[in-house]
């Protein structure tokens, strides 16, 4: 009983070794970045992205984020030559 409360110390100890040598985890359990200097701010990691309305082509019925599209006499488009097409039939 005794060596196994041994062996369990020691793999404790080894693990607190291991950490520090390797220079511990900071910044709330992620390894710190290799390639950014020391006190350089972090990116965040997941920019949020505003969600953008999809419009149907009045010519092919594809559904494009507005910002992508155009606008025409017969409605929205999804590119400038649909534009000039027209709204099909």
């Amino acid at each position: 009983m005794r060596n196994l409360a041994l062996f369990i110390l020691f793999l404790i100890g080894l693990f607190y070794v291991r950490r520090a040598l390797r220079g511990g985890l900071g910044q709330g359990g992620r390894k710190p970045d290799a390639e950014a200097p020391e006190g350089a701010p972090v990116p965040p990691r997941a920019e949020v992205q505003e969600i953008e309305q999809m419009v149907a082509c009045a010519h092919c019925g594809l559904h494009v984020p507005e910002s992508e599209g155009v606008r025409g006499a017969g409605g929205f488009f999804c590119s400038e030559e649909h534009r000039r097409l027209g709204p099909r039939r």
